[in-house]
């Protein structure tokens, strides 16, 4: 079941959206929001899968609002106006959909998510593969390729043996979620590392590949007992 939230100023707009997810069996539409501030407040504190999400509103414009909220989730926007589209995907978004929205139209962006979801749900199940959303494309990156991965201001750089990098929306928060707890480790609120990429610990640093990485106060007690 898909956890979803929506978010528009205009309250027929959020009616259309509540009609629209009652109509697919494995969406669950939790609340509906014209205040932009009550939404945050509740994003801050429940998790969910999916916002619907308007881009064109008076206090602030929607990708914004996106960009602020702690937690990662998906988001499909809805908007009337077409130029916001490549804004839009260039904050990973899952799909946009134009206003009026067609239900066929819904139900394929609806889709996409779900594919998404199963395909993260199945990789972290496995832990054989990291699947994240950048640049426009869905990654399915091998853990073993993952060497370290390093926060980013609202975005974190996974940086793979091959040396080349994605560069992804998540918190390291987020993202540490989908990594299993005993192949990763986080030392450092800038820094999750590969256990297994580890080659020297020393009493407030670890080394990779010839790099050293700081360790941080608040995560030596979690290193110890993994190192």
């Amino acid at each position: 079941m898909i956890k979803a939230v929506a978010i528009d100023d205009e309250p027929l707009a959020l009616q259309i959206l509540e009609a629209l997810c009652a109509r697919i069996e494995y969406v669950k539409l939790l609340k509906t929001f014209t205040s932009q501030a009550e939404a945050q407040r509740y994003l801050n504190k429940f998790e969910v899968d999916l916002l619907f999400l308007d881009i064109q509103m008076p206090r602030q414009n929607g990708i914004d609002l996106y960009k602020s909220l702690k937690q990662e989730t998906k988001v499909i926007f809805t908007t009337a106006y077409s130029e916001y589209a490549v804004e839009g995907f260039n904050v990973s978004a899952s799909d946009y959909i134009l206003k009026p929205i067609a239900f066929d139209r819904f139900e394929e962006a609806v889709a996409k998510v779900k594919r998404t979801l199963d395909l993260e749900q199945q990789n972290t199940s496995a832990n054989t593969h990291l699947t994240i959303r950048a640049d426009y494309k869905l990654y399915n990156i091998p853990l073993d390729e993952i060497v370290f991965i390093e926060a980013m201001d609202d975005y974190v750089k996974i940086n793979r043996v091959d040396k080349s990098t994605v560069v992804a929306r998540s918190t390291m928060k987020g993202i540490l979620k989908k990594l299993p707890e005993t192949l990763f480790t986080r030392i450092h609120k800038s820094f999750i590392v590969n256990t297994a990429k580890v080659e020297a610990v020393q009493a407030g640093s670890i080394e990779i590949a010839g790099k050293e990485f700081p360790i941080g106060t608040t995560y030596k007690d979690q290193v110890n007992k993994n190192f």
